[in-house]
């Protein structure tokens, strides 16, 4: 069992011995899915937008958010939640959202037709990217290829929830945990991930939107017979919302719970007890 790894029989809370190692400022977070709504979980109004990421940084500071198939907040979270392909849900469509993320739905005619349909009900940042577009791939065609590629799934539960490690039950075990930190400690958490596994790309960083990072990338990982880390939080946008909330430069860690088990039982006698680790830390204050 995963808690006999990190649970101190005494102690009430669940600890990772790598979060101790890398000097993580913020404790790992646990992904897992359930059957029920945790009490006094934070959860976005049904139907109503929001950014994974206020959430994320809700459970940075110690609080529970739990999503379901009505409250991930935007589409792209519905989708990197693993609540389907939302992004047919889009306003306009899936065709809407290709020339979103590209070059603008001013660029062609169902998209000015639809932006008139919405612009009531659009927040005036939203509806300058509706417009205009985000410009994260070059055109509407390359952001079809992207959402073909994405691991979209549908998790197995009503709800999806996010948790402090430290908070799980004794009957909750996490599909995925979640690092957060600044690059010395990615770089850390990247060379424990490779340390005993006999080759050295074992942490993938794909373009993807931040909660895609967190919630589908590391599920699909799961299925694999060696799982393989992912780097996220090269979402742009994500990192304005997120730096907004913890003032910090963060990058995520995702690790399916098998992979969180083996870095877990690799920390003693690795370099995070020799010296040019130490030296970092040292230089870094953390």
């Amino acid at each position: 069992m995963i808690r006999n790894v990190y649970r101190n029989d005494v102690e009430a809370d669940m600890i990772s011995t790598v979060a101790q190692a890398v000097g993580l400022k913020y404790e790992p977070m646990a992904l897992l899915f359930s059957e029920e709504k945790p009490e006094g979980a934070r959860q976005f109004k049904e139907g109503k937008w929001g950014c994974v990421m206020f959430m994320v940084a809700a459970v940075l500071r110690g609080e529970t958010a739990v999503f379901d198939r009505t409250s991930f907040g935007c589409f792209g979270g519905g989708v990197g939640l693993g609540f389907g392909d939302q992004y047919e849900n889009f306003p306009g469509g899936k065709g809407c959202f290709t020339y979103f993320l590209s070059v603008g739905n001013d660029q062609w005619q169902r998209g000015r037709e639809t932006a008139e349909q919405v612009k009531p009900f659009m927040r005036a940042e939203a509806f300058h990217h509706f417009m205009h577009g985000e410009r994260y791939l070059k055109s509407p065609e390359l952001v079809l290829d992207f959402i073909n590629q994405l691991p979209i799934t549908e998790i197995p539960a009503p709800y999806l929830v996010l948790k402090p490690l430290s908070g799980l039950s004794s009957e909750e075990i996490p599909h995925v945990v979640i690092f957060f930190g600044n690059m010395d400690q990615v770089s850390a958490l990247t060379v424990l991930v490779n340390y005993g596994r006999g080759h050295n790309e074992n942490v993938i960083f794909p373009y993807a939107a931040g909660c895609q990072t967190l919630g589908i990338y590391p599920l699909a990982e799961a299925k694999r017979e060696q799982p393989r880390a992912v780097l996220g939080l090269n979402d742009l946008s994500a990192r304005v919302y997120l730096k907004r909330l913890v003032k910090e430069d963060l990058f995520s860690f995702a690790v399916p719970r098998q992979l969180f088990d083996e870095m877990e039982g690799n920390v003693a006698g690795s370099f995070l007890e020799g010296e040019t680790w130490q030296e970092l830390r040292r230089l870094g204050s953390f």
